[in-house]
């Protein structure tokens, strides 16, 4: 008799254990700092609205002055440096045998497919903070009307184009 040893199953909190797992290919590394200056850009305003109420309302009423501006700069912080890199490591994809598939998340996980064949165009896009890093997203709109557009963000320009056209390579052939 045989015995057989089961794999041991990949630590669900691991960084790459979501995607790694199933084979999918990582987003480029570069999208976490595209995460991380688009996420400062959310906070910051958010902080200094806490440091103005801390200043204008707090401090005149003799409260513990500061301790709301320390509290929103430190929440900022934290968030602006943590959370970007996790979220970039939460997206996979994975193109080939006539489909496009992405995934993406880890409490709340959305893993797409696309079968070429329901693609009506493809978008590759970039927006400032993408296009510094040399990065771009790339857009599939499909047939239907809910959950028509699947954006797959975080890819190399060059991939992006590459992938558009192999999706559009496909297209072609299928129709002609």
């Amino acid at each position: 008799m045989t015995e057989t040893i089961a794999a041991h199953p990949i630590d669900p909190f691991a960084a790459d254990a979501l995607n790694a797992g199933e084979g999918l290919d990582p987003v480029d590394p570069a999208y976490s700092h595209v995460l991380r200056i688009a996420t400062l850009l959310k906070a910051l305003p958010v902080a200094i609205a806490a440091t103005l109420v801390d200043m204008l309302a707090i401090r005149p009423e003799g409260g513990p002055y500061g301790l709301l501006t320390v509290a929103a700069w430190l929440l900022g912080t934290i968030i602006v440096v943590t959370f970007p890199s996790r979220r970039a490591q939460r997206w996979g994809f994975k193109i080939g045998d006539g489909q496009l598939r992405v995934a993406r998340g880890w409490l709340f996980r959305v893993d797409t497919i696309v079968p070429f064949v329901r693609v009506q165009h493809i978008d590759v896009g970039q927006g400032p903070i993408e296009r510094w890093f040399g990065l771009s997203h790339l857009v599939v709109h499909t047939s239907g009307t809910h959950n028509s557009t699947v954006t797959l963000p975080g890819l190399h320009s060059d991939l992006a184009a590459a992938m558009r056209e192999t999706i559009r390579r496909h297209i072609q052939t299928d129709f002609a």
